[in-house]
């Protein structure tokens, strides 16, 4: 009797044990209601109670600690969504940033290679040995033959001094045969001859090619007439602009590299030689003068080139690709990526551009993720439930190369000719969402960039590439 007892006992605890759980689970149940029900699929609308979504989904209870624990500014995503939207999440970096600027310039002649062609005596063109334009020439090459009544009587002067033995009126003689630039080569031979020569030989100064000739056979010439200018093309300049917001960087001296469409995967070495004095003040842009070596002479005056000018590197400072930049008339933020699909908007301070990177000032640290694509649909309520619609993965994945073509207006801030693409500050894009803000925008093969500059209003159209990216397909320049 006594074991049966304490059996009973026991068996009564446990009962109690149980009963009082369970009462105590359904209090809780009862004190933690939920605020509202949503969609995980579309977590911005609220539903007031249990069932299923205008997608047909099963709805969730959102309670008020996970509301409170949730930031205003912060969104969830499933992961399917983030998938089906190709977010792609990057560390920022801390370290050097190499600042380099990629422009455009044309070849010009180095102006201190280029030298006149004159006499120093009046007379008549007898033998002409350079027939054209763009012909070479040779340091030392006689390249034309000059008759000058004045020449010949100089050179009797200096016969008559040489057989009067006054060393004197020699020496003054010879000097006076210098000073017409009458060559050391067809003095000696007056001195073997005794006889003066009716034809004056004519040196070039420097090797080169002729770039102007002024005069053919017989022509009277004197010593203003301007013959030819011969042009040394193995050392050559190229002028190009730089934005002003990047005139600190360039510092004479500093390297630069070359490439031209031409040659391709050809590149040459450089330097700063001169940078301009003044801003033009319709561009805003800064002349900067190179220098480079072209033994081969295969630069030739007003080609193109793709310039990449290497500055210093600023050290120890955080970055991340400008692409993850999201730019507006409100300021610059980017999207951080936080546990458990959480995204959150954050606004920075950005310093230097520099290539594909951008200087992040404050607003993250070293380690933290963003988001480097997707994050336009991710930046606000409107922009997510929009993108969610669009992307859910009940619904059909869009085709690429779809043919939805978006129209708007906006002003251009920069062209980069070398990788096709254009900044434009554009109006708001009600079709996608997207308010008015800065971008960068891939341009379509067919559209040629050297209509358009920084500063042009234009409407352009939007459409998709074959990898569903969108490119700039049309643009026209309207008036301010």
């Amino acid at each position: 009797m006594r074991k049966i007892s304490i059996l009973i006992i026991i068996a009564m605890t446990l009962i109690i044990g149980i009963f009082l759980g369970r009462c105590s689970e359904q209090s809780a149940k009862i004190q933690r209601k939920p605020l509202y029900w949503i969609d995980t699929m579309e977590p911005t609308i609220h539903y007031p109670g249990p069932g299923l979504s205008r997608m047909g989904m099963e709805l969730t209870p959102v309670y008020p600690d996970q509301e409170q624990a949730e930031d205003q500014s912060t969104v969830r995503i499933s992961p399917t969504i983030v998938n089906n939207l190709g977010v792609r999440i990057i560390p920022v970096q801390q370290g050097a940033l190499a600042r380099s600027i990629e422009t455009v310039g044309y070849i010009e002649p180095n102006e201190n290679k280029i030298s006149h062609v004159h006499t120093y005596a009046e007379g008549w063109v007898r033998k002409l040995f350079v027939k054209a334009v763009g012909e070479p020439v040779k340091n030392g090459q006689v390249i034309l033959q000059l008759y000058s009544p004045m020449l010949v009587n100089v050179q009797d002067e200096y016969l008559i001094a040489l057989g009067s033995g006054n060393q004197a009126l020699i020496d003054a003689s010879y000097q006076r045969l210098q000073a017409f630039h009458i060559s050391e080569q067809q003095i000696q031979q007056l001195k073997t001859t005794q006889k003066a020569s009716q034809l004056i030989d004519i040196y070039p100064h420097q090797d080169g090619v002729v770039t102007m000739l002024n005069i053919r056979e017989g022509m009277h010439v004197t010593p203003d007439t301007e013959m030819m200018s011969i042009v040394d093309l193995t050392n050559i300049w190229m002028i190009a602009q730089v934005f002003e917001d990047e005139a600190n960087w360039v510092k004479i001296g500093e390297s630069t590299e070359a490439r031209i469409s031409a040659f391709p995967g050809k590149v040459w070495k450089g330097v700063v030689e001169y940078v301009y004095p003044e801003v033009d003040a319709v561009t805003r842009t800064l002349k900067v003068r190179f220098r480079f070596n072209n033994p081969d002479e295969l630069l030739k005056p007003n080609m193109y080139a793709n310039i990449t000018i290497i500055a210093d590197s600023k050290p120890n400072v955080l970055s991340i690709p400008l692409e993850a930049l999201i730019r507006s008339s409100e300021g610059d933020r980017v999207i951080v990526a936080l546990d458990n699909g959480h995204f959150k908007v954050q606004p920075v301070t950005t310093g230097i551009e520099s290539g594909e990177q951008v200087e992040i000032l404050s607003g993250l640290k070293a380690g933290e993720k963003i988001v480097a694509s997707g994050q336009f649909l991710i930046d606000s309520e409107a922009s997510l439930d929009a993108g969610l619609q669009r992307m859910d993965s009940s619904s059909p994945a869009p085709s690429s190369g779809s043919a939805i073509i978006i129209q708007s207006k906006g002003i251009i801030k920069a062209v980069n000719r070398t990788k096709n693409s254009l900044t434009i500050q554009h109006e708001s894009i009600p079709a996608l969402s997207w308010p008015s803000m800065i971008m960068d925008f891939s341009v379509d093969k067919n559209v040629d960039l050297n209509n358009y500059k920084a500063g042009d209003h234009i409407i352009f159209k939007l459409g998709k590439d074959n990898k569903g990216n969108f490119v700039i397909t049309e643009i026209k320049n309207i008036s301010p």
